[in-house]
């Protein structure tokens, strides 16, 4: 009877990491290339009462055993990489990607981070970065004042219109990275990834090419979570835990009937 009531805590705790995630979610649904997560869970290990196929006689064998479960963890917080909706600023220095890859953004370490969130601003040195002030890699600059348009190619190429010259000319080019195995990623907030082991190396290339994604100016991408799934998981998250807690109460009426014998 005292299993139950551990049996039961662990499913508790299972419900309320589900819960977390989902509030993240939601909390997330406007968030400019925001991937959606959920909790993957696993039973823990078993209390082996009667082994499986042991002999029950000389000649025979059990066809089943007694093996009493001991929960449930949490063992990860997979990440969904679907392509969200695209969605129309007019920004000419906002760009989605319509399809696989990641913006690189060099970090102020020198280190190099990786992300969906194209809405990009010019620094008072005329370079491309993100809302965080992080750079844009392989680094894109546009110094001239005189600038009167900037045009953002399908594979990276960015051209500026500068004063009364109706040629364009080459500011810098947006590259794209992919990975072996995005779920690898580590998530650091500000809508930014870091390579690990888990992930690969990055693997560069112009967008629009060997299975690179093109670039779309003037276009934001959208976080991947849906409203009303997220909702239906919050309800079934809820009925979980309410029948966890319920056994609980059961486990602990019963023992407290037993004590009365």
């Amino acid at each position: 009877m005292i299993n139950s009531l551990q049996i039961a805590k662990t499913g508790m705790q299972a419900q309320q990491t589900q819960l977390d995630v989902i509030s993240h979610n939601l909390a997330n649904v406007a968030t400019s290339g925001f991937k959606r997560g959920n909790a993957v869970f696993e039973d823990l290990i078993y209390q082996n009462l009667r082994q499986v196929g042991a002999n029950s006689s000389d000649q025979s064998n059990l066809p089943t055993g007694l093996q009493l479960g001991l929960g449930v963890r949490t063992v990860a917080t997979a990440r969904s990489y679907t392509q969200g909706s695209l969605q129309q600023t007019g920004n000419n220095l906002d760009v989605a990607i319509n399809g696989n890859g990641f913006f690189q953004v060099e970090l102020p370490d020198g280190s190099t981070a990786y992300t969906r969130d194209g809405s990009f601003k010019l620094s008072a040195q005329g370079e491309l970065v993100t809302n965080s002030g992080y750079r844009v890699l392989p680094g894109v600059t546009i110094q001239d004042p005189a600038t009167r348009a900037v045009t953002i190619a399908a594979d990276g190429t960015v051209t500026a219109t500068v004063g009364n010259n109706p040629q364009p000319q080459p500011v810098g080019t947006l590259e794209l990275a992919t990975f072996v195995n995005p779920a690898g990623l580590e998530p650091r907030g500000q809508n930014m990834f870091s390579e690990t082991l888990a992930s690969g190396n990055a693997t560069t290339g112009a967008p629009d090419s060997e299975g690179l994604g093109p670039v779309m100016q003037g276009y934001l991408e959208q976080s991947n979570v849906s409203v009303v799934q997220e909702l239906v998981n919050m309800i079934q998250t809820q009925r979980a835990y309410e029948m966890n807690s319920k056994a609980i109460q059961t486990s602990d009426q019963m023992l407290q009937r037993l004590a009365q014998l």
